[in-house]
């Protein structure tokens, strides 16, 4: 008997489960040992090198670079890890080509930047197969510090806190931790489970206890934590979807695209994840992206990512972008959803062409109709569960430069928290700084 899912054509199994994990292996294949050592000697190891200043946790990069070369990739790990404990996983879904990597001196002069995103992912792999941890623990202050959110940002707080010898406890809602290193990140991005893997070996440092099931909002609230901890670090993310605001929006096929990326990687087998035939991807930043090549991968036949804006306003960037296209993605630009066609399930998106003049967006009137039994939502998140007592800037928790909240003894960092982009290594980013600001608040010590 067919299922809702199949009736819809919505369904599992498209491929093979052979050709589908083969569609799902390492996007970018580690280095052997003697190709790191090639890929390191095209360094010039520059003075005032233009890679850190662009690296958002202002890794030491032509440093690590140079102990690869040394064969020493262990100490470039550690180097790499001084400034991001996370360099394991940024090395692999950073978007390397509009940071570090576009600026190399090698991009400039040849149109082939070193590939420091590799050689991060190299000597961080190579420690970490080593089973050490190269940070210890500084003798207990006697402070504690509740952290909400086991991902990113909470991870490097909690890590740095810790190894300042405070006592940390994080709060996670999920089962898991990892945030969106472990749920929103496409799943040839991360393989073998690595989110996983690096979480437990980032908890080596020891004084971290990590509590699942536990909401702010729910099981928490922030009163009671201010009162039993010495600090609150807040690391929520953004868990509400925004809504196309279509008549239809409910029925069967409209999905939200960080619910599917997260059904992908979560799955025991990816055979058995269900896509639709015809899919519609409406969005133009990462998860857009990621949700459309995974459909694909899956075995989609047509998937169309239709994104309102011109493609040089797209969030993704254009390695994201020609990766979509080269798995048969069809792009379309300045086009946004004016209707949903179906009778209880999905079978047409109706697309509205746009122009901008002076920044603003309007319709033209001008439509296409794209046939879709699948939507998926990426038009952005919405902070959830966000006390009344922190001011806002935007839908974001309004803090400072060290991730300073309005309320006293409360910081927090991450995409939930004002300023930056939304990246895996500006979480990481965010958390470590706070961290140090927490310690100087409960020490006295030198920021």
């Amino acid at each position: 008997m067919a299922t809702s899912h199949q009736a819809s054509g919505v369904q599992a199994g498209r491929l093979p489960a052979e050709e589908i994990a083969e569609n799902f292996s390492d996007l970018h294949p580690a280095y052997d040992p003697h190709e790191a050592a090639v890929a390191a000697d095209r360094c010039y190891f520059c003075y005032d090198a233009p890679c850190v200043t662009a690296c958002p946790t202002s890794i030491d990069i032509p440093q690590f670079i140079r102990e690869i070369q040394a064969g020493h990739p262990a100490s470039a790990a550690r180097t790499i890890l001084n400034q991001n404990i996370l360099g394991g996983m940024c090395a692999r879904v950073c978007p390397t080509e509009t940071l570090c990597e576009e600026v190399c001196v090698r991009e400039a002069a040849e149109g082939k930047p070193v590939e420091i995103g590799r050689l991060q992912r190299y000597a961080t792999d190579v420690l970490m197969e080593q089973g050490s941890h190269p940070f210890t623990r500084a003798e207990s202050t006697g402070k504690s510090v509740a952290v909400v959110g086991a991902g990113p940002a909470g991870l490097a707080a909690a890590h740095r806190l810790a190894m300042l010898g405070h006592d940390v406890v994080i709060h996670e809602a999920k089962a898991k931790s990892g945030g969106l290193n472990e749920f929103g990140i496409a799943a040839y991005k991360s393989t073998e489970d690595f989110a996983a893997r690096e979480v437990d070996w980032l908890l080596q440092i020891g004084g971290i206890t990590v509590e699942h099931g536990k909401a702010l909002g729910q099981a928490l609230s922030l009163e009671q934590l201010k009162a039993d901890y010495d600090a609150v670090f807040l690391s929520i993310g953004l868990a509400g979807v925004n809504a196309l605001r279509l008549d239809g929006e409910a029925m069967e096929g409209v999905c939200d695209a960080v619910n599917f990326i997260e059904d992908v990687r979560q799955a025991d087998a990816l055979a058995e994840v269900p896509v639709g035939r015809d899919v519609v991807v409406v969005g133009g930043g990462m998860t857009a992206i990621d949700a459309a090549v995974q459909s694909k991968l899956l075995g989609a036949e047509n998937v169309t990512v239709a994104y309102r804006r011109s493609r040089a306003e797209m969030g993704a960037s254009r390695f994201e972008q020609d990766l979509a296209a080269s798995k048969g993605v069809k792009l379309m630009f300045n086009v946004q959803p004016a209707g949903l066609k179906g009778n209880g399930a999905l079978e047409a998106v109706e697309l509205e062409y746009t122009s901008s003049e002076g920044g603003k967006l309007s319709g033209t009137g001008e439509m296409v109709t794209v046939p879709a039994n699948q939507l998926f939502k990426a038009i952005g998140q919405t902070l959830q569960g966000q006390p009344d007592m922190l001011a806002l800037e935007g839908r974001k928790i309004k803090v400072d430069d060290q991730g300073r909240t309005s309320v006293s003894g409360i910081w927090a960092g991450g995409d939930c928290a004002s300023g930056g982009e939304d990246l895996t290594v500006t979480a990481v980013a965010e958390g470590r700084d706070a961290a140090m600001d927490i310690h100087a608040a409960l020490t006295g010590a030198a920021g």
